[in-house]
């Protein structure tokens, strides 16, 4: 047994001294004070930053391809029925989709705007976009199209409005024809967050086919996967393996920044956090350097008492670890109750200072998430508890040397 009773009775003592010096216990108190601030602000950034991941994958990631193929050429793609079977077959792809993308222009007056075209099915509209829109707005204007929230307000669009499409015509040379223009009806509006919805448009496959010409030809073959992170090789292995000429494509390269960013504040909040941890337990330090100077005379009358060096070191290393466990357990229940109800306090606060914190035009959801994880708060408590023993170990073998007959008279 590390400490024994005898030991958490003295350091119990020496922690509730009514004789103990204001200073003292005023940097005592702060030590504690900035132990449990670390921990709790470790805890809840450290769970905004789940909660970040988590959108990412369950919003963003679910509507951008995690991997696809596409065509070198103008031509399209014609994929064998066994190639597509392979694909489905295996266990890393979640599903398969062969459809027609495009890249092109939207015009309504003098206002242009980029766009990105989905010819899509009623099966991928079941993955992807169900909770987004009605596909039946599609299938009920055979010429329509459901266009990002950005572009509406971009181009002050509206559901039934006209809007002209323009998609380039490129020849095998490289060269430009003149665009293929394509009066379309806008049916709808999505929102998915981000800067999916500035560039987002979506019509029915026979609609793109059709205004791209490709008869029974397609753009894109799209994978989703079980796990995102399998997409890098997932892709590469089929697209080596593909017996026409093709692009290959995955999310870490069009929305990775997104992930890398995540993980980098992650990693910078660690360190700015255990730093703090850290500056606050050299109070640690202070308090028992001047609490074994003033305790002096105890220490003396313990060690004629037969107390040994090492019971003194421990005394002492449970005095100061009073500090780090109160300090680490406040912390750690305020951040976690923070954690829990942050989407309560963000929209208290939201609602008293008038605006959005997160605008979802720019980022991928329009609130603050949060996603608590019980090994961030074991590991955040472990660690100020680790560093406040560190802490206690100089001035507990300050206290082991105080020689008796220096301080008996």
């Amino acid at each position: 047994m590390i400490f024994t009773p005898f030991i958490r009775f003295v350091a119990h003592r020496f922690v509730q001294s009514k004789q103990q010096d204001a200073y003292i216990a005023f940097v005592s108190k702060s030590s504690t004070f900035g132990v449990g601030l670390g921990c709790a602000a470790l805890i809840l950034l450290l769970s905004v930053m789940n909660g970040f991941e988590r959108e990412l994958r369950e919003n963003l990631l679910n509507v951008v391809p995690h991997a696809e193929l596409f065509s070198a050429s103008a031509d399209g793609l014609q994929p064998s029925l066994g190639f597509i079977q392979a694909m489905q077959d295996d266990p890393k792809i979640q599903y398969v989709f062969a459809l027609n993308k495009a890249s092109g222009l939207l015009q309504k007056g003098k206002q242009i705007k980029s766009v990105e075209l989905l010819g899509i099915e009623r099966d991928y509209f079941q993955e992807k976009f169900s909770s987004h829109f009605d596909y039946g707005v599609l299938e009920t204007e055979p010429m329509g199209i459901v266009l990002g929230a950005d572009i509406m307000q971009t181009l002050s669009l509206k559901v039934g409005d006209s809007v002209q499409v323009l998609l380039p015509k490129v020849t095998e040379d490289l060269s430009f024809q003149t665009s293929v223009a394509t009066w379309l009806t806008v049916v709808g509006e999505v929102s998915i967050g981000g800067e999916l919805d500035s560039f987002i448009g979506i019509t029915s496959t026979a609609t793109l086919t059709k205004m791209l010409s490709l008869d029974n030809h397609v753009t894109h073959i799209e994978m989703h996967m079980f796990d995102p992170f399998d997409a890098f090789e997932v892709v590469r292995q089929y697209g080596f393996n593909f017996d026409q000429a093709v692009y290959m494509s995955d999310w870490t390269r069009t929305h990775g920044h997104l992930y890398q960013d995540i993980k980098l504040v992650r990693a910078v909040i660690y360190i700015v956090l255990i730093l703090v941890i850290s500056v606050a337990s050299f109070n640690i330090v202070s308090s028992l350097v001047m609490s074994v100077k003033e305790k002096s005379r105890e220490i003396a009358i313990l060690k004629t008492m037969g107390t040994s060096d090492s019971q003194i070191q421990k005394i002492f290393i449970a005095k100061g670890l009073y500090s780090g466990l109160f300090g680490a357990t406040i912390g750690s229940i305020v951040g976690c109750l923070l954690a829990a109800y942050l989407s309560e306090v963000i929209a208290v606060l939201e609602m008293v200072l008038g605006f959005q914190l997160l605008d979802a035009g720019v980022y991928f959801t329009s609130s603050i998430p949060s996603q608590l994880s019980l090994s961030d708060v074991l590991l955040t408590y472990s660690i100020a508890i680790i560093i406040s023993v560190l802490a206690t170990l100089y001035p507990a073998t300050k206290a082991a040397n105080v020689l008796p007959s220096a301080h008996l008279h």
